[in-house]
């Protein structure tokens, strides 16, 4: 879904500055304003209760500078840093900055970082619509890996090891137990049904007394475990 208009705010202790960028803010039509903030500590604040998509941000403010600001914020808007100088360029970009423009602003290069900024935000917006928000990291290969709940068939028992069967690529195998790894899933939606197995119930189109099926793959149900299937696939 393309998001038509971004939420925005200005944050800069100059306040001919604030209004020099709220100018271009409101003659951009996929822009809205939505706040002003001259220092760093009314923009924490002001963030706890104002939905804000993108950030213009000075660096060199009173107390606290923009740097400082995003150190302290868990979840950070698109920031598009505005600023006098150029010696901070370099640092910026490790905040993962949409841009870096440099006053005074002019309009085709402002107008240019925004495309980036609203870029930015259709491809997280078309992410979220695939993306399963509950996922968990895992340890395969030395490596950690985001494994998203919902891609997850089932989980097979190999040894020392639990296999991961997912619903695209190979599977991905873990050094756990199936009781640690078993632990780590949602009960409400993953259900041991077998010593070597657990699955997602979500992917079960068939069962029997001994086996159920997810992608014509059989997998076998211990007997004693029937009856948690049958509650947890009509709860």
């Amino acid at each position: 879904m393309e998001q038509s208009q971004l939420k925005c705010a200005v944050v800069d202790d100059s306040r001919l500055q604030r209004l020099a960028i709220v100018k271009l803010i409101d003659e951009h039509s996929s822009l809205e304003l939505v706040a002003e903030w001259n220092n760093a500590i009314e923009t924490k604040n002001g963030l706890l209760d104002t939905k804000v998509d993108l950030l213009f941000l000075d660096i060199e403010m009173p107390i606290l500078t923009g740097f400082d600001l995003l150190d302290d914020l868990e979840n950070k808007p698109h920031i598009i840093f505005v600023t006098g100088k150029t010696k901070y360029a370099f640092k910026a970009f490790d905040y993962d900055a949409v841009d870096y423009l440099r006053k005074p602003l002019k309009k085709d290069r402002f107008n240019a970082a925004v495309e980036k900024a609203l870029s930015m935000s259709r491809i997280g917006t078309e992410g979220a619509a695939v993306e399963d928000d509950d996922y968990i990291f895992v340890k395969s290969n030395l490596k950690k890996r985001k494994i998203f709940l919902s891609q997850l068939k089932y989980v097979e028992a190999l040894g020392d090891y639990v296999k991961l069967i997912m619903e695209e690529g190979d599977p991905i195998v873990v050094l756990a137990t199936m009781k640690s790894f078993e632990a780590q899933l949602p009960s409400d939606r993953f259900l041991r049904i077998h010593k070597s197995y657990i699955v997602n119930l979500d992917k079960v189109e068939r069962y029997n007394s001994r086996n159920i099926e997810i992608a014509d793959e059989k997998i076998p149900l211990s007997r004693h475990k029937k009856h948690s299937l049958i509650e947890a696939l009509n709860g």
